[in-house]
């Protein structure tokens, strides 16, 4: 499994963590280990040129997705075959206000944002109400399982 990392931002963030996050949620959806993913951390002109140019949004936001082979996720019995999942790209400056909006760090905002991202690559939506719930059980349900993971390895997350 190929999970590359950009950042092309000032930002300090824990990069390796968050190549942990990805690692971990893809195994969780059963995608093949074959499989790859990018992140990029881009600043707030870069995502708001790319909010404009791929959703026709003014302003830049938090998370943008961009699926490659339109891969879904699998089961134990049937892992989603090898294939490029895509990108996410992350703008860090958005995120840090959203999380001292939520009340928590940065890092947790980018968990978020970056399991988010992974889930639209793999197709779901939170377009109708049910695809809401289904993608925000999941996200949270990944998320907090990661969270744990991490935190039972030495060395991880505080």
């Amino acid at each position: 499994m190929a999970i590359d990392l950009l950042n092309e931002t000032e930002a300090t963030v824990d990069e390796a963590q968050l190549v942990r996050l990805v690692a971990f949620d893809l195994e969780k959806l059963f995608v093949h280990p074959d499989a790859d993913v990018s992140l990029v951390l881009v600043d707030v002109a870069a995502m708001e040129q790319l909010h404009v140019q791929w959703m026709d949004e003014p302003g830049p936001t938090d998370v943008l997705s961009f699926p490659m082979d339109e891969l879904r996720p699998g089961s134990h019995d049937r892992p989603t075959p090898a294939g490029l999942l895509g990108d996410i790209v992350l703008c860090p400056e958005v995120a840090q206000a959203q999380a001292a909006e939520a009340g928590h760090s940065l890092m947790a905002e980018l968990r978020l944002l970056t399991t988010h991202g992974l889930l639209h690559l793999l197709g779901f939506d939170h377009a109708e109400p049910a695809d809401r719930d289904e993608m925000f059980t999941l996200q949270d349900r990944l998320l907090a399982g990661f969270e744990e993971h991490d935190r039972a390895t030495p060395g991880r997350m505080p």
